[in-house]
């Protein structure tokens, strides 16, 4: 009887060690270790490998077999890059209750309405409980299957019986194959049912979706591998207090980078906004100071936003700089920016920066827009109202100019704003919508004159 050999895998980041240890030298996370079985190493002979025929690279036709078909929801099929792609693999991940179980009825739904046949797979809920969540998003097509099952092989011999278009796994933490014998959810068992999810996907063309629980910090749980082995990771964000969530793609391997939906939860299910800056924008107080409403790029639209500031004065040792939306870091150099450069005192006040609606912006065009809102609450003088204000900014206090500025302009003249500052171009100029007044700066004193 062969005799099984026992190794001890980080439950963080998937090191393997052949003892156990207190802290993982990988990550440095402490008492992560679980113990798991290894795999065995069969010997393979040299005329037991079956040899792969190689294929020209111009000769695989893309037509038929890779033509994408939509979920019949426009925000997903934006965040995918158009559509879904058999033998797609799709990692939608997000905090547990934001809705990804909601997102994945609806598309399987969709589709079956079609007549194609499509498989919810569940770990955590039953076929009972499921019944009665899709029965609030409406009619439940007969060609939608559920299957209440944790164990891989099962699964996948349940596929071989229906054929489906299309299978969705919830969640992967809670699938298990019989041949390792960890936990679900443990690393050796995330890594291998991803990956066999991975092959069961490429082998039969059919498009699989994974739900993923996300850990504190906000990434996926489990092994980076994870997602790697996908070809798409959805995130999905939002305030459970808010109604608004967004999708956001931060891996494509068929399409852009970084592009979002935005879906408003309702009770039929997520609803899809076609136009995010309305909802942005509804709750939004003009002819406040400390407001300004900014046209960021997401992925390959405009979407305008309202960012808020607040000074106060500070009776702690160490003021407080809090941000939420946009990364602290940026927030504190241009604090020191405004301080060197325009002469604003915030070494004794509390300072709040906050991005309504809970979007978060990552781009530097935020800049010259979280400077103007600071500096409307120190001055207690709003900006005018219907502006919209964008353009980074450098150490020396300089204006730099941004992507896609008449972009940006378009999207603000379309929804009624009349006064825009921008950064000063040099060389080409820019398609200015007509009837906007355009305020050119090339340096964050500029921002004094113009409040």
């Amino acid at each position: 009887m062969a005799r099984t050999r026992s190794i001890f895998v980080c439950q963080e980041c998937g090191h393997v060690s052949p003892k156990w240890v207190g802290q993982c030298p990988e990550c440095g996370s402490w008492h992560s270790f679980a113990e798991e079985t290894a795999p065995s190493r069969g010997r393979k002979g040299v005329n037991t490998v079956e040899a792969t025929r190689p294929v020209a690279l111009g000769e695989v036709s893309l037509e038929q077999e890779w033509a994408r078909c939509s979920t019949g929801i426009t925000e997903l099929d934006r965040a995918l890059g158009g559509g879904m792609i058999p033998g797609g693999l799709v990692l939608l991940g997000g905090e547990p209750g934001i809705g990804k179980s909601t997102l994945i009825l609806q598309v399987l739904r969709n589709i079956a309405e079609s007549g194609a046949q499509v498989l919810y797979v569940s770990g955590e809920e039953s076929a009972f409980q499921l019944k009665m969540r899709a029965e609030r998003l409406g009619h439940i097509p007969p060609s939608l299957y559920v299957l209440a099952e944790t164990e891989i092989e099962g699964i996948f011999a349940s596929c071989d019986t229906l054929s489906p278009r299309l299978v969705a796994f919830d969640s992967v933490q809670t699938l298990a194959t019989r041949e390792i014998s960890s936990a679900p959810g443990s690393v050796g068992q995330v890594r291998e049912v991803a990956a066999r999810i991975m092959q069961f996907s490429k082998e039969r063309a059919v498009t699989s979706f994974i739900v993923g629980h996300v850990t504190k910090e906000g990434a996926i749980a489990g092994p980076r591998v994870l997602e790697h082995l996908v070809d798409t990771v959805l995130y999905f964000e939002g305030e459970r207090s808010s109604n608004l969530r967004v999708l956001r793609a931060v891996k494509n391997r068929f399409g852009p980078t970084h592009e979002i939906g935005v879906f408003e939860m309702r009770e039929t299910g997520l609803a899809p906004v076609e136009n995010p800056s309305d909802i942005f924008l509804s709750g939004s107080a003009p002819g406040m100071p400390g407001s300004v409403v900014i046209p960021c790029i997401e992925g390959t639209r405009p979407i305008l936003v309202e960012i808020q500031a607040l000074a106060a004065h500070s009776y702690l040792a160490m003021p407080r700089r809090t941000a939420i939306g946009i990364d602290s870091s940026r927030m504190a150099l241009l604090i020191a920016i405004m301080e060197r450069h325009l002469g604003v005192q915030l070494y004794d006040r509390d300072v709040f920066v906050n991005v309504v609606g809970g979007l978060k912006i990552g781009e530097t065009a935020a800049d010259l827009a979280v400077m103007a809102a600071l500096l409307s609450s120190v001055k207690e003088r709003p900006v005018p109202e219907g502006t919209v204000i964008f353009g980074e900014v450098g150490l020396t206090g300089e204006v730099r100019p941004v992507g896609k500025m008449d972009l940006r302009l378009k999207e603000a003249a379309r929804l009624g704003m009349g006064n825009a500052l921008i950064p000063r171009m040099k060389g080409a100029g820019i398609a200015l919508p007509e009837g906007m007044e355009i305020r050119s700066i090339d340096h964050v004193t500029g921002l004094l004159e113009f409040l």
